[in-house]
């Protein structure tokens, strides 16, 4: 039974008057707020609460999440205030773990995306994905992602190391360049070396101390001291020798043009094309020790060409086929040019054919035998010359060359001593005085060819200067010409003065 005092509490409770009403006002405020900030709490614990059990995944795809989820996201506000009363004033999504009949919304319902503040973050795309695509994405290509990959082939292949055959085969231009350089250089010392070796066996044997040189000239080599050198190197494969002081003659050179062995292609050019070591005596004989004498002697293919191609061989001489008066003459491979046949007949003697030019003697030294031309009519500095032209042999054949050598000083004094016949004279004469009419005509022509040339060029520069003059000069210039026509054409008169 309730006692008077608990029933005036009761009374003055459900019915407030005075200070007990605002006592009771002020507790309902101070519950009420205190009930909405419980709520705030809750809703936001609870919107976060769904990404605790995705965290496993979102550290198995954090790698390929994009920038804007790393993003701190902003708990929905609440829309309604509400009292302690209202059932409704929680507003967070409902526990997963609860035994609730009712089923729970996706997840994509409630993405903190729908209250994506655009103000908050200006400079962002306002199309965004939204993170559950993302995420589902990330799911789909974790596995694929996180399974071994297998190595890349052509960076195995690039990373293998280059065998030395690799590395050979792709300097192959450089490493021919190189060994052709090395080749060119050995080749270049010992192709001199070679010639220097020969020119010098050709020096020792011929023109040293006791010789056939030294016997037949008194001086020797390009100096005239006793160790002046006997030879003079105009190039790696051109060699010189002088001589003189001899009766007869002014002079003999000697010049040796070997093969270019220090040259690499122009080696391996003879290998395909042989040729020879040649050298080539030039006698300069005394204007008054020479009679008119023109006269060669080669091989028929080379005598050929002399005949067609060197001048006085050309205009005074011709081809002879066979010896004067049917006696011995040279081997059948050899060919003389001469002016007449006396002249080869006297010019080949017995001795020679004997020596050298004689069938059986130029089996042993023809080889070695290239042509002689004699000739009073050179278009040289020397008219009257003797040249002879030999093969060289190698160093230690030397030798064999001695009988054609030994031509140079035979002929010498046979030209010295030798006169032409009356007849054999007056024929040479004839022919000299006519080549030199037909020279004479021929310069007369070239002078007279140069004059019309030079008139020629004159008047072409006289009509360009008249064509630039101007309209007036012409007309003053073809009056002066026809005043002075005028004054040409007028009769002279003769005026005689009285006594």
């Amino acid at each position: 039974m309730a006692t008077p005092r608990s029933s005036s509490f009761l009374s003055s409770f459900f019915s407030p008057r005075g200070d007990t009403l605002l006592y009771l006002i002020a507790l309902l405020s101070i519950s009420s707020l205190l009930l909405h900030h419980l709520s705030i709490s809750a809703s936001a614990d609870s919107h976060f609460e769904g990404f605790d059990a995705d965290e496993e995944l979102e550290d198995n795809s954090i790698i390929l999440q994009s920038p804007l989820s790393d993003l701190p996201r902003r708990s929905p506000p609440p829309t309604t205030l509400s009292t302690s009363a209202d059932p409704e004033s929680h507003h967070g999504p409902p526990n997963l773990d609860s035994d609730s009949d009712i089923p729970s919304k996706p997840y994509t319902t409630t993405s903190s995306f729908d209250y994506w503040d655009e103000d908050e973050f200006e400079g962002f795309p306002t199309e965004i994905t939204p993170p559950e695509v993302t995420d589902e994405a990330e799911l789909t290509t974790t596995p694929a992602d996180s399974a071994p990959t297998e190595p890349d082939v052509s960076t195995s292949k690039v990373s293998e190391p280059i065998s030395s055959a690799k590395r050979i085969r792709s300097y192959t231009i450089e490493i021919v360049c190189v060994l052709f350089l090395i080749m060119f250089t050995i080749n270049y010392f010992t192709g001199r070396k070679e010639n220097e070796t020969l020119a010098l066996a050709w020096t020792a044997k011929f023109a040293t101390r006791d010789t056939i040189f030294d016997k037949n000239f008194s001086l020797l080599g390009v100096g005239e001291g006793d160790d002046s050198p006997l030879l003079l190197k105009e190039g790696q494969n051109v060699f010189k020798f002088y001589a003189s002081g001899r009766r007869f003659c002014q002079g003999l050179v000697a010049t040796m043009e070997l093969k270019s062995r220090q040259d690499l292609i122009a080696r391996l050019y003879n290998m395909v094309v042989p040729c020879k070591d040649e050298i080539t005596f030039e006698v300069y004989m005394n204007e008054d020790a020479m009679d008119h004498v023109v006269f060669a002697l080669a091989k028929k293919k080379a005598a050929k060409a002399m005949q067609k191609e060197v001048r006085d061989l050309q205009r005074f001489s011709s081809l002879m086929t066979s010896g004067p008066n049917g006696r011995k003459w040279v081997a059948d491979e050899l060919t003389v040019i001469t002016e007449s046949k006396e002249v080869a007949g006297d010019l080949i003697t017995e001795a020679v054919l004997d020596q050298v030019f004689g069938e059986k003697a130029f089996e042993k030294f023809g080889k070695w035998f290239i042509s002689m031309h004699f000739s009073d009519q050179q278009q040289s500095t020397h008219r009257k010359t003797l040249v002879f032209k030999f093969a060289l042999p190698d160093v230690g054949r030397m030798a064999d060359m001695a009988p054609l050598v030994a031509l140079v000083p035979y002929y010498i004094d046979l030209f010295g001593r030798y006169k032409l016949s009356s007849q054999a004279r007056s024929k040479t004469e004839a022919a000299r005085s006519k080549v030199a009419q037909e020279v004479y005509k021929e310069l007369q022509n070239a002078r007279q060819e140069a004059l019309q040339r030079k008139k020629a060029e004159r008047r072409k520069m006289l009509e360009e200067a008249e064509s630039k003059l101007n309209a007036e000069a012409l007309r003053r210039k073809e009056a002066k010409e026809r005043a002075r026509q005028l004054k040409k054409a007028m009769p002279k008169i003769k005026m005689s003065r009285g006594a």
